[in-house]
């Protein structure tokens, strides 16, 4: 499987906010993550960066 994790970036430590990420989508005012099982969360904020090889989505918060 290929799914990720998704992290908030708070000073320079990462928290996870959601495990087995299958999709990131931009939406106004945030990122909006769907994980494999159907959860949704919304994070007011943008994506930091990722780490492919890792499976990780790092997330700032604004």
């Amino acid at each position: 499987m290929c799914e990720a994790n998704a992290y908030i970036m708070e000073e320079n430590k990462e928290k996870l906010v959601m495990e087995a990420v299958d999709k990131v989508e931009p939406v106004e005012d945030g990122v909006l993550l769907v994980s494999i099982f159907g959860e949704q969360k919304f994070i007011k904020g943008h994506i930091y960066s990722l780490s492919l090889v890792d499976h990780k989505i790092y997330l700032k918060a604004q």
